[in-house]
């Protein structure tokens, strides 16, 4: 697995104000906080992982390969940090998985036998409405 810490000590955070409704509070505060992080500089990340998650993040990403993560939920600073620092993990451990190779089956010989059947009944039971064929 990868080393928490040490991918936590790569990210840069800037304090930013927040927009919406907050009336004089929202407009003195930078409560607002912006997440970055490099993923080809990252030293935590092999390059298999690396190649992994610009495969798999390739839309959030920036075109330096930077993943950029924000949070304004709350109206405390060091909240939002928190926040964006558990969704910025939850988003690598996210992309680092393998997904399982789907193997495909076969549909049970019972299933089909089944389905068979089924039909036969209607058929006959559709049959039976008809009117009789006198000639």
């Amino acid at each position: 697995m990868i080393d928490e810490a040490l991918l936590i000590s790569e990210l840069s955070f800037k304090a930013v104000r927040s927009s919406g409704a907050g009336g004089q509070h929202v407009n003195k505060v930078s409560s607002k906080v912006e997440l970055t992080f490099s993923i080809i500089d990252s030293s935590a990340l092999t390059e298999v992982q690396k190649e992994r998650l610009i495969a798999k993040l390739q839309p959030r990403l920036t075109n330096n390969q930077v993943l950029l993560l924000q949070c304004d939920e709350s109206r405390s600073q060091h909240k939002n940090k928190e926040l964006v620092i558990s969704r910025f993990l939850q988003t690598i451990h996210n992309g680092l998985k393998v997904a399982k190779k789907r193997r495909p089956t076969r549909v049970p010989k019972s299933a089909i036998k089944k389905r068979l059947k089924g039909k036969k009944v209607t058929s006959e039971k559709k049959a039976s409405r008809r009117k009789p064929n006198l000639d």
